[in-house]
């Protein structure tokens, strides 16, 4: 009878680790899932933003502060380079904002 219990037992305990190591799986996946969802929004939130400073062809200072401050975001976020590259051309111009780069971030919010 003991050795019998034992054998429920140790099968119980193996049952119960490979269920763990299941329900530690789903757990990993569920919070990479998770992180994958937040950077998908975010980059959609960033790209929305940038878009709506750009959406009249037009670039104020204030605009140019505000898409400054959104290039690092974008980068960290994924949203892709054919944004993020005249993003951060505007943020890094000086006084005169390049036409091209507000041309091309309008094209890339547009496709």
């Amino acid at each position: 009878m003991k050795l019998r219990l034992a054998a429920v037992s140790a099968a119980s305990l193996v049952i119960a680790l490979t269920g763990c190591g299941q329900v530690q799986d789903a757990a990993n996946k569920a919070v990479s899932d998770g992180a994958s969802q937040v950077a998908t929004a975010a980059g959609s939130e960033v790209k929305k933003q940038a878009c709506a400073l750009v959406e009249d062809g037009l670039v104020s200072v204030k605009d140019k502060e505000l898409l400054g401050g959104l290039v690092a975001g974008a980068e960290t976020a994924g949203v892709p380079s054919d944004i993020t590259t005249p993003l951060r051309q505007i943020a890094e111009s000086g006084d005169q904002v390049p036409a091209e780069s507000v041309t091309a971030l309008k094209d890339a919010c547009a496709a």
